[in-house]
């Protein structure tokens, strides 16, 4: 990327819109837990209401005054809520008693995310698929494991890894596909403004690099 003679707010808005990514795991400080959670809501309701009153809003309107707490509240327990490894959804395993050793696809998984670039929502559908290995995981499962590596601030890249890398631990094989097509609010709703792009991302891994078994769980998804 070039940097030569460009202001640091105009990298940032490179870096924004090039829609770059540091790393594979979400960027956590090693105190981000040093802190409760209503500890967290009441520091943040305290910058909210900052930015708030800085925007020229009338903090004390009837409508208006209990948004720096509710922000907060969102912010802590409902979107950002991935954020907390004590959320992770608790995973068992079943026996595959039947034997059954084709692919199992979960499709149209809707989610909801947050660019961390802007902080403004992405939203999509997750399709994920894996082969057993002897073990079968309940299907409500593959929808809180998308949920929770969504709820958190975002690159869409990331999400398709984590959630597959997920898989692939929690059911102990390397026969995994994710695809995910999401639509990006700081594309539709800022910047360029294009409402009818969606982004697509994908992530195979075992048999699924076979390209007859990708096509499988790619033509799966059109039926």
């Amino acid at each position: 990327m070039k940097t030569d003679s460009i202001s640091l707010s105009e990298l940032y808005e490179q870096l924004g819109n090039e829609h770059i990514l540091t790393t594979i795991e979400t960027p956590m400080r090693k105190d981000a837990f040093s802190i409760s959670d209503a500890q967290k809501i009441e520091e943040i309701s305290i910058h909210f209401e900052k930015i708030m009153e800085t925007l020229g809003l009338d903090i004390t309107d009837d409508s208006l005054k209990g948004t720096p707490y509710r922000v907060a509240k969102m912010y802590v327990q409902e979107i950002f809520s991935g954020l907390n490894p004590e959320n992770k959804p608790k995973i068992a395993l079943f026996e595959n008693k039947y034997q059954y050793n084709q692919m199992l696809v979960e499709k149209n998984i809707s989610f909801y995310s947050n660019c961390e670039h802007h902080f403004v929502p992405i939203m999509g559908k997750a399709h994920v698929a894996y082969i057993s290995n002897g073990s079968v995981i309940g299907l409500s499962k593959l929808n809180r494991i998308v949920q929770y590596f969504a709820k958190r601030p975002q690159v869409q890249e990331r999400l398709t890894v984590q959630i597959a890398k997920e898989l692939q631990h929690v059911l102990g094989t390397q026969d995994i596909a994710v695809l995910i097509d999401a639509k990006h609010l700081c594309v539709s709703s800022r910047g360029i403004k294009d409402e009818s792009s969606s982004t697509v991302t994908s992530y195979y891994s075992g048999k699924f690099e076979n390209e007859a078994t990708k096509n499988e769980f790619l033509k799966s998804l059109t039926l």
